[in-house]
C-alpha cells in the first residue's frame, strides 16, 4: 500500500538546526531563521500539510535534543555516518557533502595532507570534521582544537589562534566570499551525504519525512535550492536529485532496501 503523505491535523513537528551554519541555516536581519535547510524544512512541511517548528540551537546539543525527546528529527545538516547510524536512522541524503579547510588570505594554501604536519586546526563539537581530526591526528602530525561553533573556529584562524578550520563544503566558500580575508584550500572528498536524523525506533517518522523527501526531489525543489543558495546546479548523480529505491543511506546501519512506496503532493 502506498503511504499517503497528504494533510495531518493539527500535527507539529519540532526540530533544531544550528543558525551559524551560513549558508544552511542562519539568523536574518527580522531575528528569524533563513537558509537552505530552513527552505527545507518549509518544503517538507508544505508536501506533508502539517508545521514544522525549527529552533536555533548549537549543533553540539541537537542529536542530544533528539535523544531526549525535545525534537521528533533534526534538520541541521548532518552527515551520515557509520558511528552515528548505530544509535540513529537516517532518511535518504540530500546534499554531497567534503571536507574543505579555511585559512588566512595571505598564508601559503594547504595543497596535500602531509602539508599539516606541526600546524593547529580547529573544528566544531561534535561534527564529522571532529571525528575525522581525532582519527587522523597522529597520522599528518597535526594538533587540533574543538568549538561550539563553526563561526567561532573560524574565528580562531582570523585570530591567529590556528591555522586552518577544517569544515564543509558549503560554510567554507560562504565564509571566505564573505570575507575577504579567508580563503578556502584543500578539499577532502569524504563521500558521504548530509540526511535527516531520526531516532533508532522511529521508523514510521523516518519513512515519513524521507518520502516527502523523495517527492521534493522528484518535483525539482532540492535541486533548486541548491541552486538558489551555493550558485551551482547539481548533477544528474548528486544527492540533491537520486531518489534512493528504499529509506535511508545505502550502506550504512537501519537502511531499508524495501522499494519505498510514496505518494506526492500535486
Amino acid at each position: 500500500m502506498a503511504l499517503q503523505i497528504g494533510p495531518a491535523a493539527a500535527e507539529t513537528l519540532t526540530t533544531g538546526v544550528d543558525p551559524t551554519f551560513a549558508p544552511m541555516a542562519m539568523q536574518n536581519l527580522k531575528g528569524g531563521l533563513e537558509g537552505f535547510n530552513v527552505d527545507l524544512g518549509n518544503a517538507l512541511a508544505k508536501e506533508m500539510g502539517i508545521t514544522i517548528k525549527i529552533e536555533p540551537s548549537q549543533f553540539s546539543a541537537i542529536i542530544p535534543a533528539l535523544n531526549a525527546g525535545k525534537y521528533d528529527f533534526v534538520l541541521a545538516p548532518t552527515t551520515a555516518t557509520e558511528q552515528r547510524a548505530q544509535t540513529l536512522l537516517f532518511s535518504e541524503g540530500y546534499f554531497n557533502t567534503d571536507y574543505t579547510f579555511v585559512q588566512k588570505k595571505n598564508v601559503q594554501p594547504v595543497t596535500d595532507l602531509e602539508q599539516l604536519r606541526g600546524k593547529t586546526i580547529t573544528v566544531n563539537s561534535g561534527s564529522a570534521y571532529e571525528a575525522w581530526a581525532k582519527e587522523n591526528e597522529k597520522r599528518y602530525g597535526f594538533k587540533y582544537q574543538v568549538f561550539s561553533t563553526t563561526a567561532d573556529a573560524i574565528q580562531a584562524v582570523l585570530s591567529g589562534l590556528a591555522d586552518a578550520a577544517l569544515i564543509d563544503n558549503i560554510s567554507g566558500p560562504w565564509a571566505a566570499k564573505k570575507n575577504p580575508m579567508l580563503q578556502t584550500s584543500y578539499t577532502i572528498r569524504s563521500g558521504k551525504v548530509f540526511a535527516l536524523v531520526f531516532r533508532k525506533n522511529d521508523v514510521k517518522g523516518r519513512d515519513r519525512l524521507s518520502n516527502a523527501l523523495k517527492c521534493l526531489k522528484q518535483k525539482g525543489v532540492v535541486a533548486g535550492l541548491v541552486k538558489k543558495w551555493l550558485g551551482t546546479e547539481p548533477g544528474p548523480d548528486a544527492a540533491a536529485v537520486v531518489i534512493e529505491p528504499g529509506q535511508g543511506v545505502p550502506g550504512l546501519p537501519g537502511y531499508d532496501p524495501a522499494p519505498a512506496q510514496y505518494r506526492c503532493q500535486s
